[in-house]
């Protein structure tokens, strides 16, 4: 289907006209010395005949390869196409130097099987709620697993706002401490959200330490944590629901963000659409006292009280009610004033209330195998005003990750930091084999002996039982 033509300087306008819709491909040209030609150019002057042995073919007939599909559909690089897709979209495609309609991109990611629950196979039953149920999962398009929360619609109410506001998050939001949202497929009775699959939580993954992590694993998990925090915080996005159960790692270590349904909502419900109660763990007290007034610093309370469970293997703060939740939270900070909180003394929730006046604690007596950074770190996370709350982005920065290194701050956002050799998880102390896979190379156990003292003593009573 080739046309060849030999140019020269008296071509009709007519047909010079129709050359920016062709591709030009030299053939057979002898080559100089110097790499170039050694045949005219064609477009050096009049007085030069142009090559010959030109050969012109129209783009529309230009071989499309898998790297072009990838590119032109921002597909993932492990996407199987369906048999016969490639070469039907020889074709019937648009040229690729012309832009690709929003309707045609959709039509196309139809065709290779996206948006289509016959595209995933369904596995385990991980979860169910009133209005959710989440199955672990097979993807026919990369075979690689996949998580399927599937909402069931009430035709009275449509898909829930939590689920709405999830999806217009996470199809922007692009990090590799953020879960990626890989699908969406919508039916007249459910909306099936479909994720990357992740192997546990962090509540699953201390529950398989036995609640005794490496401190060294502690720090990693922690700066992921605030790694992705980072990226959603300067994108003006507040998660407004952490927790160890809204956190995933990988069988790698790799952490990240999860369930964005509260995200931006204007005021934190009770119950989510699947039913679970919403946790008070790890609210600030300025939203358990009735603030709407909410900034990122709204997340960095939780971080802190993440920070503290994952290393002294224990919630800081599990009130049942919020009264309760508040007066743990006073019994060991000492109960607000206005000098370390202004304002709060006309909170009429507050007032209410009418908390014992508590002096703070040391948290040393808390938190005895964090050090004193980490101490310093966990109490800037903590503050009572929320404005004085630490950010995620200067968190990163504070001399407790020092040990981490210097490259961990200059990854590109779609980078893991498991990807530098400084950066591995050791073993924990209160491993069990359901931490690491059976297959594949564990990480070393590497146990400081101040560690070491701290964990025997902590479990003292069980070491007398056994002597």
């Amino acid at each position: 289907n080739l046309l060849k033509i030999h140019i020269s300087h008296t071509f009709e306008s007519g047909f010079l006209s129709f050359l920016p819709c062709l591709d030009i491909v030299h053939e057979n040209l002898k080559m100089g010395s110097d790499g170039e030609s050694d045949q005219a150019s064609g477009t050096s002057s009049d007085e030069v005949q142009s090559p010959t042995g030109v050969c012109l073919r129209t783009r529309t007939h230009r071989r499309i390869s898998m790297e072009d599909l990838n590119k032109r559909l921002s597909l993932p690089a492990d996407i199987r196409i369906p048999d016969g897709y490639l070469e039907k979209l020889q074709l019937s495609s648009p040229p690729f130097d012309q832009p690709l309609s929003r309707r045609s991109r959709r039509a196309s990611l139809s065709e290779i099987g996206f948006g289509k629950l016959e595209t995933y196979i369904k596995l385990d039953k991980l979860g169910e709620g009133t209005y959710a149920t989440v199955f672990k999962g097979r993807s026919k398009l990369t075979d690689n697993l996949v998580a399927l929360k599937e909402i069931r619609l009430e035709h009275e109410e449509g898909a829930p706002c939590t689920a709405i506001r999830e999806v217009s998050l996470l199809k922007d939001l692009k990090h590799a401490n953020i879960v990626t949202l890989h699908d969406i497929v919508h039916t007249d009775k459910s909306l099936t959200l479909v994720f990357e699959y992740l192997d546990k939580d962090l509540k699953q993954y201390m529950d398989d330490c036995g609640n005794i992590m490496s401190m060294h694993n502690v720090k990693i998990f922690l700066f992921q944590i605030l790694r992705g925090l980072a990226y959603c915080h300067r994108r003006k996005v507040l998660h407004r629901d952490l927790k160890p159960q809204n956190l995933l790692i990988n069988e790698r270590g790799e952490l990240k963000l999860a369930d964005f349904g509260l995200a931006r909502a204007k005021s934190v419900p009770t119950k989510t659409y699947s039913n679970e109660v919403v946790t008070l763990w790890y609210r600030p007290p300025d939203v358990l006292l009735g603030s709407s007034e909410y900034s990122t610093q709204i997340d960095m309370w939780g971080v802190g009280c993440i920070f503290y469970e994952m290393a002294a293997g224990r919630p800081l703060f599990p009130g049942s009610t919020v009264e309760d939740e508040l007066h743990l939270i006073f019994r060991l900070l000492g109960t607000p004033t206005e000098d370390n909180w202004p304002g709060i003394s006309s909170i009429e929730e507050f007032k209410s209330y009418n908390f014992p006046k508590y002096k703070p604690q040391p948290f040393i007596n808390h938190a005895p195998r964090l050090d004193a950074e980490g101490i310093e770190l966990l109490l800037s996370f903590l503050r009572y005003e929320s404005k004085k709350r630490i950010s995620a982005d200067d968190s990163m920065k504070h001399s407790y990750f020092k040990s981490l290194g210097m490259r961990v701050h200059t990854l590109p956002e779609s980078i893991s930091m498991f990807t530098l050799k400084e950066v591995q998880l050791q073993r924990d102390p209160g491993y069990r084999n359901s931490s690491y896979p059976e297959t594949g190379v564990r990480p070393k156990l590497k146990c400081t002996k101040l560690e070491l003292v701290r964990t025997v003593l902590r479990n003292f009573s069980l070491v007398r039982m056994l002597l």
